[in-house]
């Protein structure tokens, strides 16, 4: 059993007995068919890093269907007995067995991050070490002397082998809880469900038992050309744009910004910003609103729960698309760790160059784990939030062919209303998420969605969604002060925007003074859900279009069409929110849903929780 001291000494153990350059992570495996030899992942040394690659498409992105529940607390997750038709205590025995036997490297981590994180403890196997160096980038370094006598609140164990002995080649990730220690036992080496999300897991049980949220979200603060400084927190389901929420806007050889093309026409809406607001990093991914940040402001407090970033790549396709984060990967202040990227042994690894999948295309999930530090103008001290933004995927709506894409480029909207998004947190229009399922695939390609549930968090969350959505609905009311915006993207009605328009919202919001607004600049949304949409939207001196604000006013979509896509998301939301109405659910909450499912108006629930405008 291996306690490295130094992360150096955990790094050199990831390259292999011999140092590289390239290093197989193999096991020998019995199966049906006798003996073989199984290869789990190859780690090449590069002068910037390891290249870590998995030769199984499926092991190069997080199942979504992986969790499983092996205690007897309670949750809407899947409990190991019912899926597998036994208890967990004989292949938890022959986990901790084999790990008895192996060679293992032993390491601390504080869940939650370096400053506000719980003590835990990872058992990895040696040759798999490289799993470790990821797990202590993302959740910082700290060694057992430096931690002292403790307690550890959560314990992770990696044994791959298992995969394909009892759970048939499938990821599989199960968390075994009490009230003080939460084992999370990884069947397989893509760190996604277990060193990244099984952690998230950790938080979100220790935050449901003491009263506090891990956000599924980015932050940043926004300060304008004129140093009046905001801070905005993103949420929304996978796709929504949290990654999106801290990238600059894109601008045209020129220097214009191209806010949309119109589906129909093709016309370009572009336009002309001088100088944008600089932009300084919070948050990228696991957001924490602990409850010791909390005061009486009457805002959000928020920090990282993380020292390390899992950035997805994806969007980079060749050199100069990222000048800033590429050169931090090129030239890190200590190596990194690459997964889905080509690696040439003592070569550069480039973080546009993917690993092909067998469909000769590139794997969609590339990543870098990179140290917070290394991120260009990141803030490290806790904020207090001015604004949280919900990001939804918006498909084209247009007379021909209607569809829920509908919402405005900016709404503002009451708590509740916040709630209710959060609640569900819809996810369509071709999203990239990795690894859906089939049945939501085909849902999402024809137009439809599906929910990703409460805070977007609810993937990772062990405990129950009543539970989840009370702990929720508290947090977004007792933050009196932050106000509460939803944003598109992909389109607007008939225009095709990408991001623009949460980079357009962004910028707004943060020239408005924090979002801050005249009750007589708002007027109501035509489908209640949607809360308030602006009068007139002002950015330097300049007039977005009223038909972005109001798509129904656009000449490709018009009223009946609106009508129509309304009914898509009313329908949606209705079927999505009856499963919460249990005698569990804060009475609030019910009042809440009671309202979308008579088609409330925006006023009916401003009345339950007021908007700070």
């Amino acid at each position: 059993m291996l306690v490295p001291q130094t992360r150096d000494e955990l790094y050199q153990l990831a390259l292999g007995p011999v140092g590289g350059p390239i290093h197989e992570v193999a096991y020998d495996v019995t199966t049906d068919e006798g003996m073989r030899r199984i290869v789990e992942a190859t780690v090449t040394r590069c002068r910037n890093g390891l290249a870590v690659n998995y030769p199984e498409d499926y092991m190069r992105r997080r199942d979504p269907d992986c969790m499983r529940i092996a205690d007897d607390l309670p949750t809407d997750k899947p409990r190991y007995r019912d899926v597998f038709g036994e208890e967990f205590a004989p292949t938890k025995a022959a986990t901790l067995d084999w790990l008895g036997e192996q060679d293992l490297v032993v390491v601390p981590f504080k869940a939650g991050g370096p400053t506000f994180g719980y003590p835990s403890v990872a058992l990895v196997p040696v040759n798999a070490a490289f799993f470790a160096v990821a797990l202590v980038d993302l959740q910082g370094w700290v060694t057992f002397d430096e931690l002292g006598e403790f307690t550890p609140r959560s314990i992770l164990y990696v044994a791959p082998p298992f995969r394909h002995t009892t759970f048939g080649g499938r990821q599989v990730v199960v968390h075994d809880r009490t009230p003080d220690l939460h084992e999370v036992f990884a069947y397989n080496l893509y760190p996604g469900p277990s060193a990244k999300k099984g952690v998230f897991s950790v938080l979100l049980d220790i935050g449901e038992q003491e009263g506090w949220i891990t956000a599924h979200a980015s932050s940043v603060r926004v300060t304008t050309p004129y140093d009046n400084e905001t801070v905005i927190m993103h949420e929304g389901a996978s796709g929504g744009g949290k990654s999106e929420m801290c990238q600059e806007f894109r601008r045209q050889d020129d220097g214009r910004i191209l806010l949309g093309t119109n589906v129909v026409t093709k016309e370009p809406y572009v336009i002309t910003l001088a100088e944008s607001s600089a932009l300084a990093p919070v948050t990228d991914d696991m957001t924490l609103c602990h409850k010791s940040l909390q005061d009486s402001d009457g805002r959000l407090v928020i920090a990282d729960a993380e020292a390390g970033w899992f950035v997805r790549v994806d969007n980079l396709r060749s050199y100069g698309e990222d000048g800033n984060f590429e050169r931090a990967c090129i030239h890190p202040d200590k190596p990194l760790v690459f997964f889905n990227i080509q690696g040439v042994p003592d070569a550069t690894a480039l973080p546009w160059e993917h690993t092909l999948d067998s469909t000769g295309k590139p794997c969609p999930n590339p990543r870098v784990v990179i140290d917070r530090s290394m991120i260009r103008g990141v803030l490290s001290e806790p904020e207090h939030v001015d604004v949280r933004t919900f990001g939804v995927r918006m498909p084209a709506c247009t007379r021909d062919k209607p569809s829920y894409g509908i919402m405005g480029v900016t709404h503002f909207v009451p708590p509740a209303l916040a709630w209710v998004w959060r609640l569900i947190a819809p996810r369509g229009d071709k999203n990239p998420s990795i690894g859906e399922s089939k049945s939501e695939n085909k849902v999402i390609k024809h137009g439809g969605m599906v929910s990703e549930g409460v805070g977007s968090y609810w993937p990772f969350s062990t405990g129950t969604k009543v539970a989840a959505a009370n702990l929720l609905l508290r947090q977004l009311v007792d933050a009196s002060r932050t106000r509460y915006v939803l944003t598109p993207n992909q389109h607007i009605g008939a225009y095709q925007v990408g991001f623009a328009a949460e980079w357009i919202t962004r910028e707004y919001l943060a020239r408005r003074g924090g979002g801050r607004m005249r009750r007589d600049q708002l007027t109501p949304a035509r489908c209640s859900l949607f809360g308030y949409t602006l009068r007139e939207m002002k950015v330097d001196g300049q007039l977005v279009r009223p038909t972005w604000l109001a798509p129904e006013m656009q000449s490709q979509v018009g009223v009946e069409a609106y009508d129509e896509g309304a009914g898509i998301i009313k329908a949606f939301f209705k079927s999505e929110l009856e499963q919460y109405l249990t005698d569990e659910l804060d009475p609030l909450g019910r009042a809440i849903i009671e309202i979308v499912l008579k088609d409330g108006s925006v006023e009916d629930y401003e009345a339950l929780t007021p908007m700070h405008i």
